[in-house]
């Protein structure tokens, strides 16, 4: 986990132009449809009813339900009494290691049976992370299926001569094209919004690196391995 003071460090001078001009270049790519967003908010599954990645109004007053900047896209259950919200970085490799050794039990038992509702919320530390969350946003309802395709091949576009245009071809794989691409990069009203978000983070919520997790408001305190999530998920059942 990364320390505050690494934190606000990571986070100093960036801005739109950085994002657009210092990851490195890029060449033109094939014409492909971007990934549309989900009209609607939910879908059901047997009885159960899932969110389906699209965003959605705050589920509560409570301030940590009330991000600043983006709605929230979550999984899991709408109707679920126990909510989760990770705070990730797309660089941090805790955050990749949990999102490929940990989640997937803890979606398998928790978040596809509709018990917990989980939230993955963006918490940038540089350019590379700004690249991948305005990405992320701008494929709508496939949000969580692109986070998850930089997470499992974080090595690769991280470690990349030129990482920028890595991101770009994964990108491709949800049908960006390299306008589309460039366009999102250059979103000023999305970088704006995922600025406060984590300015809200690092103020108001005490956030003292990544992922750290919330669990119904509370944070979780210990490390983020299976047993201490499931632990603190059952007692809330």
């Amino acid at each position: 986990m990364l320390d505050r003071r690494k934190l606000l460090v990571a986070g100093s001078g960036a801005g739109i132009a950085t994002l657009l001009y210092g990851c490195g270049s890029s060449s033109d790519a094939q014409e492909q449809t971007p990934a549309a967003s989900g009209a609607d908010t939910s879908e059901t599954t047997g009885e159960v009813a899932l969110y389906d990645g699209s965003p959605i109004e705050p589920i509560d007053g409570q301030a940590i339900n009330n991000p600043d900047g983006l709605q929230d896209r979550p999984l899991g259950g709408v109707n679920a009494n126990v909510t989760v919200i990770e705070y990730v970085s797309p660089t941090c490799p805790h955050c990749a290691n949990f999102h490929v050794t940990v989640y997937p039990r803890l979606k398998e038992e928790y978040v596809d049976t509709g018990n917990v509702r989980w939230i993955v919320r963006p918490f940038r530390r540089n350019v590379l992370d700004l690249a991948v969350f305005m990405v992320a946003e701008a494929a709508g309802s496939a949000y969580h299926d692109v986070l998850s395709a930089y997470m499992a091949s974080q090595n690769q576009w991280m470690t990349a001569d030129n990482p920028r245009q890595a991101i770009f071809e994964i990108a491709q794989q949800f049908g960006f094209t390299q306008e589309r691409f460039e366009e999102v990069l250059t979103d000023e009203e999305m970088f704006a919004a995922l600025e406060s978000m984590r300015e809200q983070a690092l103020n108001q919520f005490g956030l003292l690196g990544t992922p750290t997790f919330y669990i119904n408001g509370q944070r979780l305190e210990s490390n983020a391995t299976f047993e201490a999530l499931s632990s603190e998920i059952e007692a809330r059942l």
